[in-house]
């Protein structure tokens, strides 16, 4: 059976997020304001994600600056998940939709998809990841849905 993550902003203009697993919360996900990623704590190991300057790869290390994930290509169609030994693949499921899908042999075993369109937040079924990864796989699409979200609300229309 799989666990159903739930990441829900504090509020409107927070920068922080909720997560639980099947309603019981596991951590917190607090987006930084300088740069693309964040931190959280779990099971009292503090966890860093960070983003590189072109913005498609993204680093989780543990409190001891231990690799603990790499994603690569965020923000393509196709994009990658690489802890230990493990590779997980994901995809956009549409050029008009942000869910992202977990695939396993060409098949879509897991999906992430916005948990409101207004609230922001995301739901998450990512089975055959441990807990740090999942957490880490929906702060990537959250942070990636942030900074989609800004570039639209920037980018004006000039003409």
């Amino acid at each position: 059976m799989c666990r159903m993550l739930r990441a829900e902003k504090d509020g409107v203009f927070s920068r922080t997020y909720r997560i639980t697993e099947d309603g019981r919360g596991v951590t917190s996900f607090r987006t930084s304001w300088w740069a693309s990623g964040g931190t959280f704590v779990l099971d009292g190991r503090e966890f860093t994600i960070r983003r590189n300057m072109w913005g498609g790869k993204y680093g989780m290390a543990d409190e001891n600056e231990a690799k603990v994930a790499a994603a690569e290509k965020v923000g393509r169609r196709n994009w990658t998940v690489e802890s230990g030994a493990e590779l997980y693949r994901f995809r956009r499921t549409s050029l008009l939709r942000s869910e992202q899908a977990l695939m396993r042999d060409g098949e879509q075993v897991g999906l992430i998809k916005r948990a409101s369109m207004w609230k922001g937040g995301a739901t998450a079924e990512l089975p055959g990841l441990t807990l740090p990864v999942r957490v880490f796989v929906v702060a990537v699409v959250l942070t990636m849905w942030e900074q989609e979200a800004a570039a639209a609300s920037s980018g004006g229309g000039g003409g």
